[in-house]
């Protein structure tokens, strides 16, 4: 991975120069990353980034090219400069793993460190989890409703930029995508790549059938023909059904599939399968593309469309209303190995923060293993189990005094995770477009600390 550590705002490091100045460059400070409201109008999100995270603060340290970069900058003095020359990561971070289902207000992150490493790491670490949070979120957010529909990530054209473009395919797969049609992603992180042909294939050939057939000639085990350049029933697939007949069957091969990408899809699917089946292709697979999000495929299924597999672009790397919002507040600072919660006060309650050094557990009825709440505590405090319920601390030590003590999942891990987390979670919580909320309280410790702290502040 690149060296990362200059993906910083400036105020981290003006700020940081103050504390170094201000002879608190050793005071160590808690940060909690949250988010302040559920992410694209669902009832949860799924972690993501973890992975990223990881990477970058085990490659963290200034370059020679950067120290000249700040030092040309005149804003800051040798003796900082000199500090930075030094720096590296040697605090703690605990975190939620990744393909975790999360929800508003609890930590996802928590950062135990001397001030000035911890706040220099903020704007990396929240780029990292607003990302992969809305891409893992918005593939569940999907498979959830086609269940086991095949979902295809297409959206590497539609993403802002390569890196997000990598960054949306890795983590449709936590999200329960099967594949991805980047190229660059499939060898990064050893996932299939999948993908058809585009109209383009079609209109260049003297007509649609000479298209169909040069594709089937050179993939002729994998054949997937494009059907809705001209006319999907007219055109499309009576061309791709002469071609299984005229070459790929007498060479022994059959139509994989077909792929429609515009027009009324659930009638459109409806009657291919109907031709493909009276034709002897009852096996030949329906995909469908066009910009597909969750209430489209809600009405496909409820009118009954035809589906095998699903490629889906736009709503996984740029989905509607898919900001995350993750945000980094200071909770808490060490003086003298007393921790010293810190709050921040606003008119707009969701604004208020939760302080003090904290832990987040989920709670599980036995019977059926369905967790029922999270509960935010402090950290010394201990949240029983019961007869009926277990306990189960969400959050994971990733760095311990600046060493990786964390063994991440592989891609795959993660995504079979997600699916068995997601079994927990109660239905309603899931459902879409309606959801009922799910409960994240605050223990009666942290809560009287809470209400204390604000009245403190008010006078």
């Amino acid at each position: 991975m690149e060296n990362m550590t200059m993906m910083t705002d400036l105020y981290e490091l003006t700020m940081a120069q103050v504390y170094y100045n201000s002879g608190k460059k050793e005071e160590e400070a808690i940060f909690d990353v949250f988010f302040r409201k559920q992410p694209l109008e669902l009832g949860y999100a799924i972690m993501g980034g973890v992975d990223r995270l990881i990477e970058y603060v085990e490659n963290l340290g200034f370059t020679e090219e950067d120290i000249k970069y700040l030092e040309n900058t005149k804003l800051f003095n040798k003796e900082f400069i000199e500090y930075l020359r030094q720096f590296k990561f040697t605090g703690d971070i605990y975190a939620i793993p990744d393909g975790t289902p999360i929800f508003k207000g609890e930590p996802l992150v928590t950062v135990k460190a001397p001030i000035i490493e911890a706040q220099i790491i903020e704007t990396a670490i929240l780029s990292y989890l607003n990302s992969n949070i809305c891409y893992t979120t918005a593939t569940k957010k999907i498979t959830e409703i086609t269940k086991n529909i095949g979902i295809m990530e297409f959206g590497a054209r539609r993403a802002y930029g390569p890196e997000a473009a990598i960054e949306a395919s890795k983590c449709s797969i936590i999200g329960g995508a099967i594949g991805t049609s980047n190229v660059i992603a499939g060898k990064k992180y050893n996932m299939p790549i999948l993908g058809t042909m585009a109209h383009s294939m079609i209109t260049e050939a003297n007509s649609e059938k000479e298209a169909f057939l040069n594709y089937a000639k050179t993939y002729p085990e994998n054949c997937v023909l494009l059907v809705d350049t001209y006319d999907v029933l007219k055109s499309g697939v009576p061309n791709a059904i002469q071609v299984a007949k005229e070459y790929l069957i007498p060479n022994g091969y059959t139509l994989k599939g077909i792929r429609i990408d515009s027009g009324d899809l659930a009638y459109l699917s409806k009657e291919a399968k109907k031709m493909l089946e009276e034709a002897g292709l009852e096996n030949t697979k329906i995909c469908l593309s066009d910009g597909l999000n969750a209430e489209k495929l809600q009405e496909l299924k409820r009118k009954g469309a035809i589906i095998d597999s699903i490629g889906l672009g736009d709503n996984i790397v740029a989905p509607d209303k898919g900001r995350v919002g993750c945000v980094y507040k200071n909770v808490a600072i060490i003086q003298n190995g007393k921790t010293i919660p810190k709050i921040k006060i606003s008119s707009d309650t969701a604004k208020t923060i939760n302080p003090g050094f904290k832990k987040v557990y989920r709670i599980y009825e036995k019977d059926t293993n369905k967790a029922v709440e999270d509960i935010i505590a402090l950290e010394n405090e201990k949240i029983e189990k019961s007869e009926s319920y277990t306990v189960e601390p969400l959050q994971k030590p990733i760095f311990a005094r600046g060493q990786k003590v964390y063994k991440d999942m592989d891609l795959y891990e993660k995504r079979d995770f997600c699916t068995k987390q997601m079994e927990t979670i109660p239905n309603e919580v899931k459902s879409f477009p309606k959801f009922e909320g799910y409960t994240v309280k605050l223990s009666n410790e942290l809560s009287n600390l809470k209400q204390k702290m604000i009245t403190e502040r008010g006078q």
